[in-house]
């Protein structure tokens, strides 16, 4: 959904890095099994680091096998399994078709109207399953948009927001001894994902007059290193919670995310404004 959750491939060894592509491939597999052929399409990096976040957690077992896939009809490749993947399925299509719903609302786009159709099946079926996560999306979703047509302009709001909604989806299952961490992972993460989105969007959104919150910060002389500040600290929460886990399995691939993987669109962003931004 997001799209800033991933690794820092550079940093990982191509073993480590077939390691997190097998849980992608296993996330994919068990989405199609579960709802259907199209619904891979919307998988994501971010949804693969929650299984893998949850697997190393709790340890429940896994297969690994290969095959060949439409994505790569010529090789074959390993996949993972693991019991917590069905869950992880679940909540990526119930991601997914609320994304494809905010898109239709934001641009009237018929294509993010047709995705929402496909997926609303699936959706139903994960709604009737996991009810309280669904009406946490639901719940975002209609803070953010209120926010957006009273043109709100504090950060704080959607980002708290965005923070919460991925905090409830970070806790599988609901009583288990980690859920404050668990919560506390999604909750950095979140808000670190809707204020780099927002820092992401600003110049177009300025040029294009649309909702931004992040609008009445752009003229202060500190803008850059405020915003990078924010993240740190946003960032560092996750992290915190991590390292209070007992965590050994795929420990250093999720480091390598908590550590580098999720700076990587930071650095595009400076790349492609030439390196000019002041404080960055």
């Amino acid at each position: 959904m997001f799209g800033y959750i991933v690794t820092y491939p550079e940093a990982l060894s191509q073993e480590r890095q077939q390691r997190f592509k097998a849980m992608y491939c296993g996330l994919c597999r068990t989405l199609r099994k579960r709802h259907g052929f199209l619904t891979s399409s919307t998988l994501s990096y971010d949804l693969t680091f929650l299984a893998l976040l949850l697997n190393a957690l709790y340890e429940p077992g896994e297969r690994t096998a290969r095959e060949r896939c439409i994505a790569n009809p010529a090789k074959q490749h390993d996949y993972v399994l693991t019991p917590v993947m069905d869950y992880v399925a679940d909540m990526n299509i119930a991601l997914a078709y609320h994304k494809c719903r905010d898109d239709w609302y934001d641009d009237k786009n018929p294509i993010s109207a047709g995705e929402a159709a496909l997926l609303r099946r699936a959706y139903r079926s994960v709604e009737k399953t996991y009810p309280r996560r669904c009406d946490a999306i639901e719940n975002w979703l209609v803070q953010i948009h209120g926010w957006e047509r009273d043109n709100v302009l504090k950060i704080d709001l959607p980002i708290n927001a965005t923070g919460r909604m991925l905090a409830e989806l970070f806790v599988w299952p609901e009583q288990h001894a980690f859920v404050q961490e668990l919560q506390a992972i999604g909750d950095g993460l979140g808000r670190f994902v809707y204020f780099m989105d927002a820092y992401d969007d600003l110049p177009g959104d300025v040029r294009r007059g649309s909702y931004n919150p992040l609008k009445p910060l752009r003229d202060r002389e500190d803008y850059e290193q405020l915003c990078k500040m924010a993240m740190m600290a946003m960032v560092a929460d996750a992290a915190d919670a991590f390292e209070r886990l007992p965590i050994l399995m795929d420990a250093d691939i999720i480091r390598n995310v908590l550590y580098s993987g999720v700076w990587s669109k930071y650095a595009y962003i400076q790349n492609k404004r030439g390196g000019q931004n002041k404080g960055a």
